[in-house]
């Protein structure tokens, strides 16, 4: 039965590998899409908001309705609306005169593949017979960095020989992978989580301090992370003076293979480590990550900070899953429905933070990086009120 279920463990780990697709690729093309469809970048804007808003959307209504339609069928749609997407991504902009709406459109359905991959795959994960819960999640989740990676570098690659004008191939080519994991899915076995019946209820989760200790975990897991993944290309290049390309694998790539690493490695020890304390070292390495980005007078130094983060925040997002399901044991998928749209409320809003602040000073991203340097604070502070809660009720 083991043996079996590394099927849908694998399965899984592709899911994250093509959520990185999903959430990579088109920031990636922004410049050619204002070459090309001479979109300014306030509609860019709307792009990135437009993908975040559907994730946090379908975030709410999967948890609601997962459990009733069933694990299988909605991971199984997931790929498919992550294989339309890709597809339209492409396709939309020669058929259509309005190439926003074009956009618009393929944005939604990735958004919405997205979305579904990010609440369905972790409890199907957590529901497979493992002894180690916490170092699986962890091994899971590394699957989205080394995809955020490999998007970056393999897309690098293709645009540099190929030619960026043939982008459109490349996004094809991507769409076959959503398209592998669908077979996948339809064949593997899929356990249930928590039976409906025994489900915790969304008026029970909301009314739980605990929930929202986690919540606001999970949303400052998700802030620390993307407050710098988002910028970190553009902190490379005027900081170095380097292309965009170089900019691209020395900043968002460097800090992917760094917080891959250290879900793997957290993978391989996880029985040795307490989870919440594991968590609090995590947060304080981010804060210590973060000063060094915006104190270090030597801009090389500033970028080894961004890398340092990436070990930081290996831990904090699947960290913070696994420790839900162990304080909620019952919260089933509504809980990792809800988790989900906290992390998404913290990815569209650490970039935000960090733009807005550093566009009131003059475009000075390490400004923007210090008032972000908030997130992985409270994170910390969650953590110790957690143990601190469940010290007092003997948990």
């Amino acid at each position: 039965m083991r043996k079996s279920f590394k099927a849908t463990i694998g399965a899984s780990c592709i899911g994250y590998f093509i959520q990185a697709i999903l959430i990579n690729f088109a920031p990636l093309l922004f410049v050619t899409f204002q070459k090309e469809f001479g979109l300014s970048l306030s509609q860019l804007s709307v792009l990135i908001a437009t993908n975040f808003i559907t994730e946090l959307i379908i975030d709410f209504l999967c948890s609601k309705y997962v459990s009733t339609i069933g694990y299988r069928r909605c991971v199984i749609i997931a790929q498919v609306m992550s294989f339309i997407g890709l597809v339209l991504l492409p396709v939309l902009p020669s058929i259509m005169a309005n190439k926003f709406v074009a956009l618009i459109i393929a944005t939604v359905f990735c958004g919405l593949g997205g979305g579904m991959i990010e609440v369905l795959i972790s409890p199907i994960v957590e529901a497979c017979p493992t002894k180690n819960k916490g170092g699986t999640m962890s091994l899971l989740h590394s699957f989205y960095c080394w995809g955020q990676m490999a998007v970056v570098l393999l897309s690098t690659i293709f645009f540099r020989t190929v030619g960026l004008d043939n982008w459109k191939m490349l996004s094809l080519i991507w769409a076959i992978v959503p398209l592998i994991d669908l077979v996948l899915f339809c064949f593997v076995p899929i356990n249930t989580l928590v039976e409906k019946s025994e489900e915790s209820s969304f008026k029970e989760l909301l009314g739980s301090k605990i929930f929202w200790i986690l919540f606001i975990m999970m949303l400052c897991a998700g802030a620390s992370e993307i407050a710098i993944t988002q910028w970190a290309s553009s902190f490379a290049e005027a900081g170095l003076g380097v292309e965009k390309w170089v900019g691209d694998l020395i900043g968002p790539c460097l800090f992917a293979i760094t917080m891959g690493s250290a879900r793997v490695f957290y993978a391989r020890v996880s029985e040795k480590i307490n989870l919440e304390s594991g968590i609090l070292v995590s947060s304080c390495i981010c804060v210590l990550s973060y000063l060094v980005i915006v104190f270090s007078p030597i801009p090389i130094i500033s970028l080894v900070g961004c890398a340092i983060c990436g070990i930081g925040c290996g831990m904090l997002w699947p960290g913070s899953y696994s420790v839900a399901m162990r304080r909620i044991p019952k919260g089933g998928v509504p809980l990792f429905g809800l988790l989900a749209f906290a992390g998404d409320m913290g990815c569209l809003s650490g970039p935000v933070v960090a733009g807005f602040i550093s566009d009131i000073f003059g475009g000075n991203l390490k400004v923007g990086f210090l008032f972000a340097m908030i997130f992985p604070i409270t994170l910390a502070l969650m953590v110790l009120l957690l143990k601190k809660c469940f010290k007092k009720t003997d948990l």
